[in-house]
């Protein structure tokens, strides 16, 4: 089995080469092939992975090559794994400053950051989706590029049902919940809803009993983990559910843009120089597979460690626990869906898909967040009851944003791109909205479409 990986020189890579690495099922993937339009990153983590498949002592790892020729590297692909990042880490630092310059959020996938990332990734997703039906109609596509739902939803144009997204976010969080409440998180039914950074875990059942009230009820529990920790006890009894970690974003926003406001650096930023570091030391000459995987996992500690530093500031709740740091995250979710398609080996596991009538407040072509059944067919959405109106409120607002996205994104409209920043909860201001346009515009050469 063949896995091309878009955005192969991206600095997460290696979690899903990691995975590969422990499967030595029938059918697993043989051959990787890594793209990227940057020939030394693409070096820098080839050297990485070979630096894996040695330590791992695995004599049938994944072969791996590496191309700048994005033809070459469909061909042939039984899956397409999409991590791009569209203007690179110059480009989220740069969404950051101007949103926070406005003083609005400039997260990566929340709010006015979001949307100025949608803008410039979804006209890429859209010609990669119609690469891929041209050049490798039978592939399986795989996207974690975000901001995932509307890239996915974009996607889905031209691939219909064949791509899925995924997230770690909310497999993390049913793990967590799982474990405090004494199960295996396989033996678990998470019951979670929404949109890509934007659901709440409302029922985890074990047994067929749900638990989450039991967890509700207990203070010191509640409180002993990651999102437990982010919104508090209290809340989190009030919403009778607990929250993705983006949710902390809408929930405490003027706080949250102050604590970001205030910081020396934005994530971005952040995100930006330790990567420059750590590419520049992979492709120093002479340096072995080893040192540079050395120098991966040294970086990865880091940045797991500052992960929503500004938020869990704002909570009061200090560094975050090991149990937090435990990886097991979208790689894993990759891998299973991986074999659940190719093997037939049924699965459930929470999705980016096409709505189907799932959730009956969006239209069928909707990519919302829901636990899925996985077989040979692909990734089907399990009915999940009805949101509670204050959910409905911001999956629909939301939604309805994304959607001027894709709108703006295929006609280059200005006036449409302004409606998307405008329409956020998170931006609420027309004037905002549209001096965001004319910044963004002007940083961003991928936003020269908006007329």
């Amino acid at each position: 089995m063949r896995l091309t990986i878009l955005g192969g020189g991206g600095f997460r890579v290696p979690l899903v080469y990691g995975a590969l690495l422990g499967d030595h099922a029938e059918g697993r993937v043989s051959h990787v092939t890594l793209y990227d339009e940057d020939a030394a990153r693409l070096g820098a983590m080839a050297r990485v992975l070979a630096g894996q498949a040695t330590a791992a002592d695995v004599t049938d790892a994944p072969h791996v090559t590496a191309t700048t020729d994005l033809d070459a590297a469909l061909r042939g692909a039984d899956f397409v794994f999409s991590a791009i990042r569209v203007g690179g880490l110059d480009g989220r630092a740069a969404d950051e400053r101007i949103a926070l310059a406005e003083g609005v959020l400039g997260q990566e996938t929340v709010g006015a950051g979001g949307i100025a990332y949608g803008l410039r990734t979804v006209p890429v997703a859209r010609e990669l989706a119609r690469r891929i039906a041209r050049t490798a109609p039978e592939a399986w596509v795989i996207n974690f590029t975000n901001p995932a739902g509307v890239v996915t939803e974009a996607m889905a144009e031209e691939l219909g049902e064949r791509v899925i997204g995924i997230c770690d976010s909310p497999v993390g969080l049913g793990r967590r919940i799982a474990r405090l409440l004494g199960a295996r998180p396989q033996d678990a039914w998470i019951d979670y809803v929404g949109l890509n950074h934007l659901g709440w875990v409302r029922g985890l059942r074990i047994g067929g009993r749900d638990e989450l009230p039991r967890l509700l009820a207990d203070t010191e529990a509640l409180e002993s983990f990651e999102e437990g920790r982010l919104f508090g006890a209290e809340w989190l009894r009030s919403l009778g559910a607990i929250p993705n970690e983006y949710l902390h974003y809408y929930y405490f926003n003027r706080d949250t843009v102050r604590a970001y406001r205030e910081a020396g650096q934005t994530r971005g930023a952040f995100l930006r120089d330790q990567q420059r570091g750590f590419y520049a030391e992979a492709a120093r000459p002479g340096l072995g597979a080893g040192a540079a995987l050395s120098a991966w996992d040294r970086t990865r500690a880091e940045r797991e460690a500052t992960y929503m530093a500004e938020n869990r500031e704002v909570a009061g709740v200090g560094e975050r626990d090991e149990s937090d740091l435990e990886s097991g995250g979208y790689e894993k979710v990759a891998l299973a869906l991986m074999r659940a398609i190719a093997r037939d080996e049924r699965a459930t596991l929470i999705l980016n898909v096409r709505n189907r009538g799932t959730l009956a407040v969006l239209d069928a072509d909707a990519v919302i967040e829901v636990p899925c059944l996985v077989d040979a067919n692909g990734a089907h959405p399990v009915a999940v009851d009805p949101l509670p109106l204050h959910a409905v409120g911001l999956v629909t607002s939301v939604k309805a944003v994304e959607r001027e996205v894709l709108a703006a994104a295929a006609g280059g409209s200005r006036a449409t791109a302004v409606k998307a920043f405008a329409l956020h909860p998170l931006v609420d201001s027309v004037g905002v909205a549209r001096r965001l346009v004319d910044r963004y515009a002007a940083e961003h050469p991928g936003l020269d479409y908006l007329r």
